[in-house]
C-alpha cells in the first residue's frame, strides 16, 4: 500500500469502520454488568485476564459486595479469595477497595461521570475510565486502547505508537466521535476472530484490501503459500 496523506488515511479509516460494522453488527462490551460500578470493577479485574474469566468471577463478587460501601468495607483477604483466578489478585483487590472508598467518600457512593473524576479514583486509569464512560453512561469521551486495539491500529497503519494514550490521540481524529466506544469493540472482535497476535488469518479477514500489513505477520496460510520459486519452476517439481 502506497504512503498515504492524512486525508487518505481518514478516508481509509471510514471504509474500515463501515466494513467492521457490516462484519460485526452485534459488537458490544463483553464484560457483564448491570450498572456503572459493576463495569468499573469488572474492568479493573480484566487487566491481564480474559473477559470470560472475569464474567465467571463477578457474579460471586457482586452477590457478596453489591455496593461501593460494601466493597470499601470488605476484608482484603475475602476480596482476594473471590478474585484470585483473575491473576494479580492482591493488587486488584487493593485497587477495588481504594476506588470504592474514593467513590463513597468523594461521590456519595455513585460512580462519577467525568474523565477527570474517574481518573482521580485510585487504581483507575484513562482506559478504565473510557470503558465506563462509553459503555455505562453513553459518553463518547475517548477510545479504549487495550492490547487488541493497539496491535490492530498499528497493523492497519492508523498509528505507529505503542503507548496507549498516543495511540488514542492518533485514532480520535480518524474515527467519528459517535463511534469512539463502538470502534474499540469492533477492533476487539476483529482481533479475536481474524487478526490474532501470532498467526492472523489474513486470507479470510474482511479488511484484507484495506490493511497495509496483510500477509506480513505470522505463518502464511495454505491459500497464500507460493506455488512457484523465483525462477518460475513449480515447487516440488524437478528441472
Amino acid at each position: 500500500m502506497a504512503r498515504e496523506n492524512k486525508q487518505q488515511r481518514h478516508t481509509r479509516s471510514v471504509e474500515i469502520i463501515a466494513q467492521l460494522k457490516a462484519t460485526f453488527p452485534d459488537a458490544h462490551c463483553a464484560l457483564h454488568h448491570t450498572n456503572a460500578l459493576e463495569l468499573l470493577i469488572a474492568t479493573i479485574l480484566s487487566a491481564q485476564c480474559t473477559d470470560a474469566r472475569v464474567n465467571m468471577v463477578t457474579p460471586v463478587l457482586f452477590k457478596h459486595f453489591p455496593t461501593a460501601e460494601a466493597l470499601a468495607a470488605a476484608p482484603q483477604s475475602e476480596l482476594e479469595g473471590i478474585i484470585k483466578s483473575t491473576g494479580f489478585f492482591r493488587a486488584k483487590a487493593r485497587s477495588i477497595k481504594e476506588a470504592a472508598t474514593d467513590i463513597v467518600n468523594k461521590h456519595h457512593g455513585e460512580v462519577p461521570q467525568t474523565m477527570e473524576a474517574l481518573t482521580a479514583l485510585r487504581g483507575v486509569g484513562r482506559k478504565t475510565a473510557n470503558v465506563v464512560l462509553g459503555n455505562a453512561f453513553g459518553l463518547e469521551m475517548g477510545i479504549v486502547v487495550d492490547t487488541h486495539v493497539g496491535r490492530l491500529s498499528r497493523r492497519l497503519g492508523l498509528t505507529r505508537h505503542t503507548d496507549a494514550e498516543k495511540v488514542e490521540r492518533d485514532l480520535m481524529p480518524l474515527v467519528p466521535q459517535n463511534d469512539w466506544t463502538l470502534f474499540s469493540h469492533l477492533l476487539i472482535s476483529l482481533g479475536r476472530r481474524y487478526c490474532t497476535a501470532r498467526n492472523p488469518n489474513c486470507s479470510d479477514c474482511p479488511l484484507q484490501k484495506l490493511c497495509p500489513s496483510a500477509f506480513k505477520h505470522g505463518k502464511p496460510s495454505a491459500k497464500s503459500k507460493p506455488t512457484h520459486d523465483k525462477a518460475g519452476v513449480k515447487i516440488g517439481s524437478t528441472r
